[in-house]
C-alpha cells in the first residue's frame, strides 16, 4: 500500500487554500478530502458523526496534510450559519466547498411516506444549498472568488427505487445552473458520479447485493468507477484549468446514461486508484 495519495495533478496545487469537504468522514468525501490535502489545502471536514470525521482527520495528518473537524447537520439552517463562520474564525478564508454529504435509502415510489422524502429532499438538496448560501454570503461575495463543487447523481433517465434522491440531485443540478449565473464570479459546478466502487455501497440492504454485483454489465466502460475518478473530476473543477467552467456538470459514469442496450464488452476498462487508503466495498468482494 503506498503512504499517500497518488494524485495526477501537480504538487502544491491548492497550497494556501482553505476547502470546505461535507460528508467527509467516508466514501467519495474521505477520498476527496485527502487528495485536496494532498495537494496542499487545509480542509475543513463537515459531518454529523464527529468520529468519522476525526478518523478522515487523523489520516490526513499521518499524510502530511492538515485538516480540522466540525459537527454539523446540514440540513438545519442555524448549525450551517455557525459552522461556516466556525470554519472563517479558524482558516480566515473559504475557497472551496465540496458539497458532497447526501444519503437516500431504497423504496418505490408508492411506498415512500412524506416524511422520508422530505427527509432525502432536505440531505441532499436543502443541506446543499444552505453549505453553498453560507459560503458565498459569509465570504465568497466579499472575496469576489470562490469555486463550489455540487455532488450529484446519474439521474438523467430517472432513478428507479431512488425517486426522492433523483428528484433532489436534478434540482441540485438546475440549483447549480442558477448559482453560477447569480453568484459569478464565484464558480458553480456539479460532478455526478456514476456507480462508484465506495464505501456507501455496503450502507445498502443484503437484498440488493446481487443487483449491485450485476451493475458492471449495465456500464459501457465494463466496471464500476472509483473514489479517485471522482475526486479528480472535483479537482480539475477547482483548479485554474477550470477557470471559465461554471454553470456545467461533469458527469463520471462509464457512459450509463448514453447506453441503448445491454453492454457486451468482455474486458473492462483499466481503472485509476490514486486513493492510499481505498478499499474494496464488502459487497463487491
Amino acid at each position: 500500500m503506498h503512504s499517500s495519495y497518488r494524485s495526477v495533478f501537480r504538487e502544491g496545487l491548492f497550497a494556501g487554500q482553505v476547502a470546505i469537504v461535507t460528508g467527509g468522514g467516508s466514501g467519495l468525501g474521505r477520498c476527496a478530502a485527502h487528495e485536496l490535502a494532498a495537494l496542499g489545502a487545509k480542509v475543513a471536514l463537515v459531518g454529523r458523526k464527529i468520529e468519522k470525521l476525526n478518523s478522515t482527520r487523523d489520516e490526513i495528518a499521518k499524510a502530511g496534510g492538515e485538516a480540522r473537524c466540525y459537527a454539523c447537520d446540514i440540513r438545519e439552517e442555524e448549525t450551517v450559519k455557525q459552522t461556516v463562520a466556525a470554519i472563517l474564525a479558524d482558516f480566515g478564508r473559504i475557497d472551496a466547498l465540496v458539497n458532497n454529504a447526501g444519503g437516500q435509502f431504497a423504496a418505490p415510489l408508492e411506498s415512500i411516506s412524506a416524511k422520508g422524502w422530505e427527509a432525502v429532499v432536505r440531505t441532499n438538496l436543502t443541506g446543499g444549498f444552505l453549505m453553498a448560501r453560507e459560503c458565498y454570503t459569509q465570504w465568497m461575495k466579499q472575496a469576489g472568488s470562490g469555486a463550489i463543487i455540487n455532488i450529484i447523481a446519474d439521474m438523467w433517465h430517472g432513478m428507479p427505487t431512488m425517486g426522492h434522491s433523483g428528484a433532489a440531485r436534478a434540482g441540485m443540478l438546475n440549483f447549480t445552473e442558477t448559482a453560477a449565473f447569480e453568484w459569478a464570479p464565484v464558480r458553480v459546478n456539479a460532478v455526478a458520479p456514476g456507480w462508484i466502487a465506495s464505501s456507501g455501497l455496503d450502507n445498502y440492504p443484503p437484498e440488493m447485493k446481487q443487483h449491485i454485483r450485476s451493475l458492471p454489465k449495465l456500464v459501457p466502460l465494463a466496471r464500476l468507477g472509483t473514489e479517485s475518478e471522482v475526486s479528480a473530476a472535483i479537482c480539475y473543477l477547482l483548479s485554474p484549468a477550470a477557470a471559465f467552467v461554471s454553470g456545467s456538470c461533469l458527469r463520471v459514469d462509464g457512459a450509463v446514461p448514453n447506453a441503448k442496450r445491454k453492454n457486451t464488452n468482455a474486458k473492462p476498462t483499466p481503472a485509476f486508484d490514486g486513493f492510499h487508503l481505498a478499499s474494496v466495498p464488502k459487497v463487491l468482494q
